[in-house]
């Protein structure tokens, strides 16, 4: 049995202002590893004072402008560095009273609750923190990697009968269905897989209809015999690999937007692969694309 963890990173729009690319990742685990992969990363999240926080890759990546503004942040204990950031942050929602800025009280309230877990961390050591997570799940050699990785200026929705998400659903579905069967023997002794996903109300309901659908007839690709019942719709705050799925898809999204390898590299080890060739991860692009997935997509 294997567990396959799915989220996502970057918007579904193609308004200004939203990402270049989509990506839905998932990484899957068999279930007798699961224990020594949840481990494995709270020893890493321990030594630095994270045991009980999420891994929210894209928050905690921000550089927190108070950390700058506070004389010898770097050198305070992590209490001292806490309350101080507490100050500064409580005196800017003061300064933000009063029905005129609004929307930029309310913006700040949301940076400081989702931030607040990884305050007393210097922005290096917050960077340290998620490379070291993404560097331990790049030695799990029973992990595979699965993710559909779509460029929207490329998805041409008049030719498509799904949208960007569903295609990335869709793909994902089919990759896991087939790695199944390949770590699986005749039909008797396969192997069989459940998705867990990160929860969202809209999602969650166009995920399970589709997945009802993929039993029933298949995907474009292939039927689908090993994944059971339609996925498991979860809070990430509660579930570390959802968390670990989210450090993928942003890893995914931000080296194919930015050319940022650092996470990349180690999250990309770990991409199915059928001999040298890397199927579990596709990029969604024009056929000059050069990008390392696509390179390593090609027979």
């Amino acid at each position: 049995m294997y567990l396959c963890y799915l989220d996502e990173s970057g918007t579904t729009g193609a308004s200004t202002g939203d990402t270049s690319h989509f990506i839905l990742a998932g990484l899957s685990i068999p279930i007798w590893h699961w224990r020594d992969a949840d481990r494995d990363v709270s020893r890493v999240l321990r030594t630095y004072g994270l045991a009980d926080a999420e891994i929210h890759t894209a928050w905690m990546l921000r550089k927190y402008i108070e950390q700058s503004k506070i004389a010898g942040f770097e050198q305070l204990a992590s209490a001292d560095r806490r309350r101080e950031v507490h100050r500064y942050r409580t005196n800017e929602l003061s300064r933000l009273a009063g029905p005129a800025n609004d929307i930029r009280r309310r913006r700040a309230r949301k940076l400081h609750r989702n931030t607040d877990p990884y305050v007393h961390l210097t922005w290096e050591e917050r960077r340290r923190a998620v490379r070291e997570v993404a560097e331990t799940v790049s030695n799990w050699g029973f992990a595979r990697l699965f993710a559909e990785c779509v460029d929207k200026s490329h998805f041409d929705p008049s030719r498509s009968p799904r949208s960007v998400s569903e295609q990335a659903f869709e793909q994902v579905v089919s990759r896991f269905e087939r790695f199944l069967r390949n770590v699986g023997g005749p039909a008797a002794q396969r192997n069989h897989g459940l998705l867990v996903h990160d929860n969202n109300e809209t999602v969650a309901r166009r995920h399970t209809h589709m997945m009802r659908s993929f039993h029933a007839t298949g995907t474009l690709w292939t039927s689908v015999d090993c994944i059971i019942e339609t996925p498991m719709f979860v809070d990430s705050k509660l579930t570390r690999m959802v968390q670990i799925a989210d450090l993928c898809a942003y890893a995914l999204r931000r080296y194919l937007e930015n050319d940022e390898t650092g996470l990349f590299e180690p999250i990309f080890k770990r991409a199915d692969r059928i001999g040298s060739v890397a199927v579990g991860v596709r990029h969604f692009s024009p056929p000059t694309c050069d990008c390392a997935i696509c390179l390593a997509h090609q027979p």
